[in-house]
């Protein structure tokens, strides 16, 4: 085990020991598949009058859901647009001068070298901590979460679309990048597709790598049950990825991730189209500038 690998399951283990009781799905493994779940979730964008944060009311089997988004950028019609999900557990509208927030730091901060309109999402309960680990107990919240962003991702999408934008790039890096997935495997209606640090086998991650550790009891003893709802690799391989590198799916894996693992992660996706840097989840995910150079090399080709 190397230093990324390790600090990975340091992470974990320490995360593990913090949460408690309150692990993952601890409380219920029912839910509705992500098929049902969009059929059944409705929500409507805000009247956007220029570049600010947005709140939105989603209607789900959940609950009324409150994710948000953050026009950070807008350039002008003619410009493609870059719609960004940040990772699990992040705060992704605090600009604080230490955040680590993803979007801050490998977006915003660069907003300069974006030659495209910039928008970020906020999923469902990330407004805290406290929050956020309260309703990760049932799997129905978390299948839900997604949902919601996929359904905002879209609403963006076909906003961008409605003024003017040339072409639009959905991204994210953990969460947001099996958002980033998911929307491509029901929608595929972005022009291009840039995960970072996530692919379709999304059960994996609580079931055999180092995040088993932070996945409750009653989830460990039915895997099943979450392969069913949360695996979406027939959906998303099912989508033709399209011969111009312009369009279609461009992933950045981390070859020492033990817990977006690597080695099964990866057979989603072309080989050709897969960037690959040697970190780790924790390591890669804190490799700001490499995350930011891998998204500026999508941008020349959505310039319309």
């Amino acid at each position: 085990m190397n230093i990324h690998s390790f600090l990975d399951h340091y992470t974990v283990t320490l995360g593990a020991l913090l949460a408690g009781r309150r692990k993952f799905f601890d409380r219920g493994v029912e839910s509705l598949d992500f098929a049902e779940l969009l059929a059944t979730t409705a929500l409507r964008l805000p009247e956007i009058g220029g570049e600010g944060i947005y709140e939105v009311a989603a209607d789900t089997v959940a609950g009324t859901l409150d994710p948000a988004f953050y026009v950070a950028q807008w350039l002008g019609p003619e410009h493609p647009t870059l719609i960004y999900h940040h990772g699990n557990n992040e705060r992704p509208f605090d600009f604080g001068r230490f955040s680590k927030n993803s979007f801050k730091n490998v977006v915003l901060d660069h907003r300069q070298d974006f030659a495209a309109n910039l928008i970020a999402l906020r999923a469902p309960f990330h407004r805290s901590l406290r929050t956020y680990m309260e309703q990760m107990t049932e799997l129905r919240n978390f299948a839900a979460m997604l949902t919601v962003s996929v359904k905002l991702a879209e609403a963006l999408v076909q906003w961008s679309r409605t003024q003017g934008s040339p072409r639009v790039l959905l991204t994210g890096v953990s969460l947001g990048g099996w958002v980033t997935n998911l929307h491509r495997a029901h929608y595929n209606t972005a022009d291009h597709y840039a995960p970072m640090m996530a692919g379709a086998a999304l059960d994996e991650v609580f079931t055999s790598s180092a995040y088993r550790r932070l996945t409750g009891r009653a989830a460990r003893d039915n895997p099943e049950a979450l392969r069913r709802v949360l695996n979406f690799e027939a959906a998303f391989t099912a989508v033709p990825d399209d011969a111009d590198a312009r369009n279609g799916v461009t992933a950045l894996l981390m070859r020492h991730d033990a817990i977006i693992v690597y080695e099964r992660q990866k057979v989603c996706y072309d080989p050709a189209r897969v960037t690959v840097l040697d970190k780790g989840h924790t390591t890669g995910a804190l490799a700001f500038g490499a995350l930011r150079a891998f998204l500026l090399a999508q941008i020349p080709a959505d310039k319309g």
